[in-house]
């Protein structure tokens, strides 16, 4: 069932995402990102500091990019080394479809740390790979040397291990700027706390992926309304969360009607895990059932797409995000054709 209004006025394009511009280098094997110049402004980077994509050499048939953030410098007391892999794409090169991939990407990004990404093919996983994590497919990861194979623990470790504060007192910076960054350590550099304030933002939307495979699996005519029903109950709930306010949103002097919520993501003005959890399953959903079902959100579902819009302006969603085709490619043999 499609809305019965149009969405499109809603629906801002998203940039092209990164993922669909990760590629094997040259011969001399090189990997190249691009975004933004060859510069990468990380979330909770300093102002004005721009963090470089640096080129790694590739061991074929991987495909590995360092993100490096401009406050981890060389000498810094927290010199992690972290390797995020991730699937690839249908190329064995790209970012593949993965939301839970994403979600320890989007992470990684935000907490604002040195990491190498490798997308790994399935079909020709190398040998050192298996080695390093044996019956495991991506995503997974090494932190200084440890293999991590489960996503909510990854995540969980990773906000207990970077979290504030770590503060950076060395840096290639003018005396007078060191002597202040080393007064006042924390004015400079911490590693965001990315849990959400609000228990209410962990559980918006939990179901919607599930109504949504449910839907999009399907391939009983008479089963294909109560299925579309239940998703659209299931993104309802998910709108009408985004939609109330939050009580920092609320004047507790005023008797007016607070109105409606204008915050950019579940918790708040500012990405959190919440966010990292749901906004790859969203999109995947909007892309997904938009091709192979004809199903729109609904415009008037306004909060739902006040967060995507708002998703696809942050360089740490889209630079993480599959490639359109990719997404579509993934559910090629999924979406069961309606019989």
């Amino acid at each position: 069932m499609k809305a019965s209004e149009s969405s499109d006025a809603h629906f801002q394009e998203p940039p092209k995402p990164l993922g669909s511009r990760v590629r094997r280098g040259s011969s001399e094997g090189e990997v190249n990102i691009k975004a933004k110049g060859q510069e990468v402004i990380m979330a909770n980077g300093c102002p004005g500091l721009a963090a470089v994509v640096q080129q790694e050499e590739e061991k074929p048939p991987e495909n590995t990019t360092k993100m490096e953030n401009p406050a981890q410098q060389e000498g810094s007391p927290h010199d992690l080394q972290i390797s995020l892999y991730v699937k690839a794409g249908s190329d064995g090169e790209s970012i593949g479809n993965c939301p839970f991939s994403q979600r320890l990407f989007m992470i990684l990004w935000l907490k604002g740390v040195i990491f190498n990404v490798t997308t790994v093919d399935l079909k020709r996983k190398p040998a050192d790979l298996q080695d390093l994590a044996p019956g495991t497919n991506p995503p997974f990861m090494t932190f200084n040397g440890e293999v991590l194979v489960d996503v909510n623990k990854i995540e969980e470790f990773l906000e207990e291990r970077l979290a504030p504060p770590r503060y950076l007192l060395s840096l290639h910076l003018p005396l007078p700027f060191k002597r202040f960054f080393q007064i006042n350590p924390g004015t400079f550099f911490k590693f965001p706390k990315l849990a959400a304030k609000h228990p209410e933002s962990n559980t918006a939307g939990i179901d919607v992926f599930a109504k949504f495979s449910a839907y999009i699996k399907n391939p009983r005519k008479e089963a294909k309304e109560g299925l579309e029903k239940a998703l659209l109950k299931s993104l309802k709930r998910l709108d009408e969360y985004l939609q109330m306010p939050l009580a920092e949103e609320i004047d507790a002097n005023s008797v007016d009607d607070p109105g409606v919520s204008t915050r950019s993501f579940l918790d708040g003005p500012d990405l959190t895990l919440a966010d990292c959890n749901l906004l790859p399953k969203l999109h995947i959903i909007k892309i997904v059932a938009r091709k192979y079902r004809g199903f729109e959100i609904p415009a008037e579902m306004t909060g739902v797409w006040r967060y995507l819009n708002n998703a696809y302006k942050r360089e740490e969603f889209m630079n993480t995000c599959p490639a359109e085709r990719e997404i579509e490619f993934a559910y090629l043999d999924v979406a069961k054709k309606i019989k």
